[in-house]
């Protein structure tokens, strides 16, 4: 393993003289000061002017012009005073070499291809070293075979077809996107013995179901096309050939064959007027009303001769490199001890809105903290900011990266923040909970730019709006918001940067955004998630691009300065609370329901189903036993009692504290999420091992809490449940002597 990228930046590093005249001689800076400062800063029309040169060219991994960024964002964090190195990896990404896609029957018409320019998005024209549209980690094949309906082609959709005795082997699937994770699409066909998958987006889902279609709205457009990873990286992201460890240049490698995270079928995403093509032909009985979307015509389940598709994908599986821009403001009293801070640089095409809006605010706080950074002031803490590469692909530049600094991160990263695509509306913050009072005071500290309120009082008056009309929420929010308390922080599943930081280190995470009022699904992954889609559609101004650099920046800037992390772990404790109870109710649930289902013969489904679509009976499963989750209860218990005695104690006492005292309880928390790592690791996917919460085996980007337990009840692998269920409490206990050491310092 080569010598750690990080080890340059914070040890020995190179101070001018100067810089050090001013560091001895500046007065030291209160909060709203540094706070003023880092504002000063923050520029919507820099951040328009940034985001408009860096959105100029495709941004695919390895690209000429994602190149061109990569050395723009080294180029300004040196201007601003930061030490800077790259982190390169050598990763297995396939481009297309070749696609296509026709229908051969009924009629034969060539579909597929690169989406069209609009005349009224310059940037969706500039489309010279663009990829055309595909998923990458597919298997490249050729084949031509009927069409099978199969909805979202997730578990609950194959089983309804087999219920009615429908087979997709030897088929060409087509699912539409929503649901899950895309990757669970073609990777469930294949199971299912298909040998080809097409996905396509539905207008009821970001068409014209949700918004205008481009250019008169941000929905998308009938020829969009949603391009995508399908890399199996529920069980493990990053590069497929090295898991575990860092991609380096002598690292030992998996043969493409041998790579569990690479797909066997060739799998293409098409627009919804390509799949109007096909779905409109399709013949056999009509589909359930769930299963419909927004296209005019009768949804069917084919799956006959008489609709035939040809499929071909050709790839360059050839190694290319990857290059994370990491940049560093070294700590003073506590260099060892690193906050860290992210987003990436690569797109699918230009990706303005996913990941650059992002990136450019991350780029505003980076400058804000220069600034700070030329008046003499020094962090206590090291901070890292680091703009990853090939992202998009399977999150390869922040796992390889981790994977290779694993044995420092542990020791040494208190936090990683994390931000992606940004848009307008509210602000969003997932994450670890013991940094939620953090995130409630710095959002009441920034203003919402649309109306002038804090940010956290815009969040709590929407939340409160939509239970009042109606619509329903989440109830702890709705509760949180009546109180005037903090937003509640859910919990992160995949999906982006904090996933090896979280799910594999143990670095407690947290991930932010505006969204929630822009139109930014439409132009998703396709060529018209452009500079004048974003700025028309998204984020008009960047107003909420200056706010989310406030948000994070303030973030960083408390966390980098704290003589103690400001953490109050009552939410956590509460948190793994509210998901046992949601088991239980799971379990008593599922246990009623099989109670019932026991009762119902064959015959009773054959007279209770449409004659024109006879429906069987569901499949056999084991009826659910009771689940030993006392052990598990009890650990939860002694951590809410942990947590209270932490969160009292450093109340009372916190201010108070010498810095000895200081010293050691920083040492009792610095590490403290490794205690909710499972030794052997989750179920099927040893490499995610955090046992509070993961990203869903069916779900993907969503996450599933307390998920070795959680997933094999409704996987019905009893015997797996009982032992998940003892793997975290033993985790919830190691975790609760650990606050309680911490307290004993205080006290």
């Amino acid at each position: 393993m080569r010598t750690l990228i990080l080890a340059g930046l914070l040890l020995g590093t190179a101070v001018s003289a100067q810089q050090m005249s001013a560091t001895s001689n500046a007065q030291p800076m209160g909060e709203a000061e540094k706070a003023a400062m880092l504002d000063a800063q923050v520029s919507a029309d820099e951040q328009m002017g940034w985001l408009k040169t860096m959105t100029a060219g495709p941004n695919h991994l390895g690209s000429p012009h994602n190149q061109a960024n990569a050395a723009r964002i080294e180029k300004l964090f040196r201007e601003w005073g930061w030490q800077v190195k790259r982190a390169d990896y050598q990763v297995l990404y396939p481009t297309p070499i070749s696609t296509v896609l026709e229908l051969v029957g009924p009629v034969t018409k060539t579909l597929g291809g690169q989406e069209p320019g609009i005349p009224e998005d310059a940037t969706s024209n500039n489309l010279a070293g663009a990829l055309p549209p595909y998923v990458a980690y597919q298997g490249d094949g050729d084949v031509t075979a009927p069409v099978v309906y199969v909805n979202y082609g997730l578990p609950g959709d194959y089983e309804a077809l087999a219920r009615r005795g429908i087979s997709v082997k030897g088929k060409i699937v087509i699912a539409r996107y929503g649901g899950g994770w895309r990757g669970l699409k073609p990777k469930l066909a294949q199971e299912q013995g298909a040998i080809g998958c097409l996905i396509y987006s539905d207008p009821q889902q970001d068409g014209y179901g949700s918004a205008d279609s481009y250019p008169n709205g941000g929905g998308r457009p009938p020829a969009g096309v949603q391009r995508g990873s399908v890399l199996d990286m529920i069980t493990y992201p990053g590069d497929p050939l090295t898991p575990g460890v860092g991609a380096t240049r002598d690292a030992r490698r998996l043969t493409r064959e041998t790579a569990p995270t690479v797909l066997k079928i060739p799998t293409l995403p098409i627009s919804y007027a390509d799949a109007t093509e096909i779905l409109s032909r399709l013949k056999g009985a009509p589909v359930p009303n769930e299963w419909r979307g927004g296209l005019p015509f009768h949804y069917r389940f084919g799956g006959s001769d008489d609709v035939k598709v040809h499929l071909a994908v050709k790839s360059d599986w050839t190694p290319k490199m990857i290059s994370n821009v990491i940049a560093t403001l070294p700590g003073s009293a506590m260099k060892d001890e690193w906050v860290v801070r992210g987003n990436h640089y690569d797109g699918w095409v230009f990706g303005a809105a996913d990941p650059l809006s992002g990136e450019i605010a991350m780029l505003s706080e980076a400058k804000g903290l220069g600034a700070l950074w030329k008046a003499g002031w020094r962090p206590k803490r090291s901070i890292v900011y680091a703009s990853w590469d090939g992202e998009e692909p399977g999150l390869l530049g922040s796992t390889e990266w981790v994977e290779e600094n694993l044995a420092e991160l542990k020791q040494k990263a208190v936090i990683y923040i994390n931000t992606d695509g940004n848009g307008r509306g509210f602000l969003g913050v997932d994450g670890s909970q013991q940094f939620q009072s953090l995130a409630g005071r710095v959002a009441a500290e920034v203003k919402d730019p649309q109306t002038g309120a804090s940010v956290a009082d815009r969040w709590r008056a929407g939340v409160r709006a939509k239970a009042f009309d109606g619509l329903r929420g989440d109830q702890q929010a709705l509760a949180a918001a009546e109180l005037g308390g903090d937003q509640p922080l859910g919990p992160l599943g995949s999906g982006s940067d904090y996933t090896a930081f979280i799910h594999h280190a143990g670095v407690p995470s947290l991930n932010l955004g505006f969204g929630g009022e822009g139109e930014s699904a439409g132009s998703y992954h396709s060529i018209y998630d452009s500079y004048d889609h974003f700025v028309r559609w998204d984020d008009p101004g960047l107003a909420y691009g200056a706010a989310l650099a406030k948000v994070a920046g303030r973030m960083v800037l408390r966390l980098a300065d704290a003589d103690v992390l400001p953490l109050r772990f009552g939410p956590l404790a509460g948190a793994a609370r509210s998901y046992l109870s949601e088991i239980r109710t799971l379990i008593d649930t599922r246990r009623r329901e099989d109670d019932k289902r026991a009762g119902l013969s064959a015959e009773i489904y054959r007279l209770g189903s449409d004659p024109r679509d006879p429906l069987g009976p569901p499949l056999a499963k084991p009826p659910t036993p009771q689940i030993e989750l006392a052990a598990l209860d009890n650990a939860i218990t002694r951590l809410e009692a942990a947590a209270r005695a932490f969160d009292g104690a450093i109340s009372a006492n916190g201010a108070a504290l010498t810095d000895s005292q200081k010293a050691a309880l920083n040492a009792r928390l610095k590490g403290i999420d490794q205690a909710l790592l499972s030794p052997s690791g989750l179920p099927f996917r040893p490499w995610f091992r955090n046992i509070l919460y993961a990203p869903g085996r069916f779900t993907g980007y969503g996450a599933k809490t307390l998920p070795g337990l959680r997933e094999a009840v409704e996987e019905r692998r009893f015997d797996d449940a009982n032992r998940e269920a003892g793997i975290a409490a033993r985790a919830l206990n190691d975790y609760a002597d650990r606050l309680n050491a911490a307290t004993a310092v205080i006290r």
